[in-house]
């Protein structure tokens, strides 16, 4: 009985301390399986499963430290160790948020006192005339990171392995909330908030545990591009600067834009359609519809049309900023050319000229703009796996 009471506990201590961190992290097979609820339901009863596991062991423990062997004092100290080591590091060295860190120091500059170079990828968001640009270097390591637009609160996050840049509204439940980086389902970041320990998933703004399951956060409009063309948009707006304290983690993170990191889970795929192809992603209503990227890259123009969005997706000289329009005008949906000329492109209606902000700058429709569409450049695997019924 005492052995069976010393394994018994120390098994439950050892699958607990363990399974709460591995379902939830980038270990091998974790991220595969619908495991979610099971490691919520382990998160929120990690403190009854040590005290059961402490309960099974005390006992025995006293007893064989007390009166047996030498040897066996010397495993069971060895078992104990081995445990205390577990908890360490699974606890304060694998979780999500002891690996990730909020930025100490938010500092924005104007153009002219930025340090950031202008080629770099930005999550931008523009709310009531004030503009805002968030490097992905920066963000990318932070996860999340809060802040106000327009008198406006935002949480500006980004996922490196699903490739996704997302800015939402932080309102639950009608009061502001604070997040913490929580974990990964899919290879999706997690945010848990501090009111209801809600787990929220990055890439769809929704809780998938906890209080709140099922309810999501409203998405914010944002636009991926390189910091030059963000700025030719909104020559006013302010850029988040890097934060000294965490030079190193942005360092790691300096490839990552052009997708040429020594990492599986960020590097990017050249080939299209696989696990880690880059592809634009628009969702509208019910429908979801992915573009290659390697076809962007060769056509500079994508014409199609979602149910009720006629659509035009369009790549700059840059080869990095892209943008999503919707091409009906005036009742009108406009027919463009191929081809681009320099930073201009024209339509076959009325062979008016357009600009890389949407904008008609010659021609009949000249003074027009063209409707923004929210749209995302991600991996293949990560929009696959939260639009599940998306088109190609």
């Amino acid at each position: 009985m005492q052995r069976f009471l010393l394994i018994s506990g120390f098994a439950l201590l050892f699958v607990v301390e363990i399974l709460h961190v591995y379902f939830i992290m980038p270990f091998p097979g974790s991220q595969h399986g619908q495991t979610i609820d099971i490691a919520y339901k382990l998160s929120r009863n990690m403190y009854w499963a040590r005290f059961a596991g402490f309960c099974l062991i005390a006992y025995p423990l006293v007893q064989v430290l007390l009166l047996d062997k030498m040897w066996k004092k010397i495993v069971l100290c060895l078992v104990v160790a081995l445990y205390a080591a577990i908890f360490f590091f699974f606890n304060f060295r694998f979780e999500a948020d002891k690996m990730f860190y909020q930025p100490k120091n938010k500092n924005f500059a104007i153009l002219k006192n930025n340090k950031v170079d202008s080629s770099k990828l930005v999550i931008g968001v523009a709310i009531n005339g004030e503009a805002k640009a968030y490097p992905i270097q920066i963000i990318g390591y932070h996860h999340q990171v809060q802040d106000t637009v327009g008198e406006v609160p935002v949480m500006v996050t980004y996922c490196t392995v699903c490739r996704t840049g997302r800015a939402f509204s932080p309102i639950v439940n009608g009061k502001k909330e604070t997040f913490r980086l929580v974990g990964m389902d899919h290879f999706n970041a997690m945010f848990e908030d501090a009111t209801t320990k809600s787990w929220w998933q990055q890439a769809t703004g929704v809780a998938i545990a906890g209080p709140l399951k099922g309810n999501a956060l409203k998405e914010i409009p944002s636009s991926q591009s390189t910091l030059a063309a963000w700025m030719r948009q909104h020559p006013n707006s302010t850029i988040l600067q890097p934060d000294t304290l965490y030079t190193k983690d942005y360092d790691d993170l300096a490839d990552y834009d052009k997708g040429t990191l020594e990492s599986g889970l960020e590097k990017r795929d050249s080939a299209s359609w696989k696990r880690k192809s880059w592809v634009v992603g628009i969702a509208d209503g019910e429908y979801a519809k992915a573009y290659d990227w390697n076809e962007l890259i060769k056509n500079k123009i994508i014409q199609d049309s979602l149910p009720g969005l006629p659509l035009i997706i369009v790549l700059e000289k840059d080869t990095v900023t892209f943008h999503a329009w919707n091409r009906e005008v005036g009742g009108n949906k406009l027919q463009f050319n191929k081809r681009i000329h320099l930073e201009l492109f024209s339509d076959a209606n009325t062979n008016s000229l357009w600009n890389m902000d949407g904008e008609c700058v010659e021609g009949i429709l000249k003074g027009q703009k063209l409707r923004s569409v929210q749209s995302y450049q991600e991996f293949w695997h990560s929009w696959s796996t939260f639009h599940p019924g998306t088109k190609k």
